[in-house]
């Protein structure tokens, strides 16, 4: 009965799995550029620039945690997956996030409800308040309009 119960709570899917922040990370931001439903080379290449900016990688290391997160993303049914792993990290770190999020959902130049609401679920989930997610989108603004 014991062995019963452990197997029916025991994970099922490699994003029910631990893992590391980094990679959970990495999921929530592909799942942000992939909830309008297009996922374009700009938006990879931002979360690959913020993956190498954010855990200080090399650019084979931020191409490995991307291609794990496309993955745990894909099978995903929901970010409560990664952000149980990602809200382990300072409050500080964790409006970090959502600044990335907002930079990759910024990043193709369109910005539709879907994402607004995709990135107001995770804040919450992250326990990031409304002002605190209104000033990350503010950076991540000025950071998408500031000249190259």
């Amino acid at each position: 009965m014991m062995k019963s119960l452990k197997k029916l709570f025991t994970p099922k899917t490699p994003a029910e799995q631990p893992m590391p922040a980094e990679i959970a990370v990495g999921a929530l931001l592909v799942e942000a550029a992939l909830v309008d439903g297009v996922y374009v080379n700009i938006e990879s290449d931002m979360i690959a620039e913020i993956l190498l900016e954010s855990f200080n990688f090399d650019a084979d290391k931020a191409d490995a945690v991307l291609a794990q997160a496309e993955a745990l993303a894909e099978e995903a049914v929901g970010s409560h997956q990664f952000t149980r792993h990602a809200k382990k990290l300072p409050l500080e770190d964790r409006i970090k996030v959502i600044e990335a999020i907002y930079r990759v959902v910024l990043s193709d130049g369109e910005r539709s409800d879907v994402e607004d609401a995709y990135v107001r679920h995770v804040a919450g989930l992250l326990h990031v308040d409304d002002v605190q997610r209104a000033g990350a989108r503010q950076r991540a603004e000025a950071r998408t309009s500031a000249p190259d």
